[in-house]
């Protein structure tokens, strides 16, 4: 019995070593972890149980029934993460390159199989040089495997891509269609074709930085959701962001304790919105003055910076923030921000977490690249998710809302629960000084006349009041109450139900 006992030790060590001291020298050499490092870090101490430790490839081509290794390059298994259950995999680089064979993607399959079924997240550490070539075709279809499992799980159970490695071909559209992506600078990058091929077929030079690092995914493709100095930042941050994130979509959002009072006052809202109705303001300040805590939890920070989206806590509870930003280009719409916010709610949607829009919007971006870029359609993506989402919604407007704009952020008309406004809010369908240009051109001479007609207009519509008269608002609020009656709104609505019409599913404008 002893000498089993060590055997199995003995197997266990050679399991933990991965691709041997050489390879883990290397591999911390370029700054990054080990895959069990990671888990390390990651999971709660002690907490990780590991599946399939001594699983093994079964290729004999090119040499490699001589390059076995326990693992097959992915380590997986689950834990918890400040007591909450996940499922997770770490591919070791340090075996043949994190490589995917047939067996490495049965091994993955097999724990968000179980994720699935168990009701908990997947979080993927993604550091693979791509299919293993030996095998051929066999990698290439495990890959599909775990792209099937990538679609049956989302909305059911959240799935979170860490890319700390390299992420090339096939290997992107796994995370492509995980819920949240987070990079590491400067270790990291993702691309469909690297920068040889692009070089030869296109003539491009380009690094691979360039082409699909940390910074290109976060600022121009959105790609990426977040990224980080190093690999330690970036498992902290992942421990951080699933805090705020029910374990399925048969769960509810955690309740976690707070230290704010929900009825809190702020005085300083009442005078955060310049006297002057063109200055801008950091409606991040706003957010922090409503969340407990002053908490922000952001996503896509460095993406179409016109419009922020993540998460805030009240009374303990996950809420989702959409907020348009004045400080960059007004808090306009356009293709990115709608983009961008229109993944949010639906994310929002699928869990079950109620979603606070806090609007200052002077309406869509006009132009030639816009409107040639498709902003209908992807104005639409935003119109349409805010249509369709049945989670409690409270909307407060805090200065403009303008046109279209009105509408797509989460208007009463779209079904939005309580629309509160400030008093400082402008609800209309252009600014005055635009609509009195149309109403009155034929007075456009006479600058007395203009500027009368502008006044009345303000009167008229710069304000949250007509509105008001018509039940689209159901309250204006003082800026300094906002918390308090944001905290009782979502407490009002938690017993809400609301069915949308039986379909298979809907046909959103992509």
């Amino acid at each position: 019995m002893k000498d089993i006992l060590t055997q199995l030790e003995d197997r266990r060590t050679e399991a933990r070593r991965g691709g041997g001291a050489r390879r883990t020298e290397a591999q911390h050499a370029k700054g990054k972890l080990t895959a069990r490092e990671r888990l390390d870090l990651l999971l709660d101490e002690g907490s990780f149980e590991e599946f399939d430790t001594f699983v093994a490839h079964r290729a004999t081509d090119f040499g490699m029934d001589e390059q076995k290794y326990p693992g097959d390059g992915v380590v997986t298994g689950w834990g918890t993460i400040n007591g909450r259950q996940v499922y997770v995999f770490s591919q070791d680089f340090t075996v043949l390159g994190g490589s995917l064979s047939e067996t490495h993607a049965q091994k993955i399959c097999k724990i968000m199989d179980m994720a699935m079924q168990n009701g908990a997240p997947v979080i993927g550490l993604n550091d693979s040089g791509g299919a293993r070539i030996q095998e051929g075709v066999a990698s290439l279809a495990g890959y599909a495997e775990v792209f099937q499992r990538n679609v049956l799980a989302s909305g059911v159970i959240p799935q979170i891509s860490v890319i700390m490695g390299p992420c090339a071909g096939g290997a992107v559209y796994s995370p492509a269609m995980t819920d949240f992506i987070l990079m590491v600078k400067d270790t990291s990058y993702m691309f469909v074709t690297g920068p040889d091929v692009v070089k030869t077929v296109t003539n491009e030079v380009v690094t691979a930085e360039e082409l699909g690092g940390a910074s290109t995914h976060t600022r121009k493709s959105s790609v990426a959701d977040g990224a980080f100095e190093n690999d330690v930042e970036a498992l902290i941050e992942v421990r951080r962001l699933v805090d705020y994130l029910p374990l399925s979509n048969r769960s509810k959002p955690p309740v976690r304790p707070f230290f704010d009072d929900p009825g809190r006052i702020d005085d300083s809202l009442d005078t955060v919105i310049p006297e002057n109705p063109n200055m801008p303001y950091d409606m991040k300040e706003v957010i922090g003055k409503i969340a407990d805590e002053g908490d922000f939890y952001e996503i896509q920070a460095e993406f179409a910076k016109n419009i922020l989206t993540g998460f805030i806590r009240l009374e303990g509870r996950t809420v989702g923030v959409v907020a348009n930003q004045p400080m960059v280009l007004a808090g306009v719409l356009d293709i990115d921000s709608s983009r961008k916010a229109a993944r949010f709610v639906r994310f929002c949607d699928a869990f079950e977490i109620p979603i606070l829009t806090l609007v200052d919007v002077p309406g869509f971006l006009p132009g030639t690249g816009q409107e040639h870029g498709g902003v209908i359609k992807h104005g639409a993506k935003l119109l349409f998710a805010y249509g369709e989402a049945t989670v409690p919604k409270v909307t407060v407007i805090t200065r403009k809302a303008y046109g279209g704009a009105y509408d797509v952020m989460s208007s009463k008309h779209l079904r939005g629960d309580l629309n509160y406004a400030w008093p400082t809010a402008e609800i209309a369908v252009m600014g005055a000084k635009g609509a009195v240009e149309i109403l009155y051109r034929s007075e456009l001479g006479d600058r007395d006349k203009i500027a009368a007609r502008t006044a009345e207009y303000d009167t008229n519509f710069a304000n949250p009041f007509k509105a008001a008269e018509r039940g689209f608002i159901d309250e204006v609020i003082m800026p300094h109450s906002t918390r308090r009656r944001v905290c009782r709104a979502f407490a009002s609505l938690r017993g809400k139900v609301l069915a949308n019409p039986w379909k298979k599913h809907d046909n959103i404008p992509l």
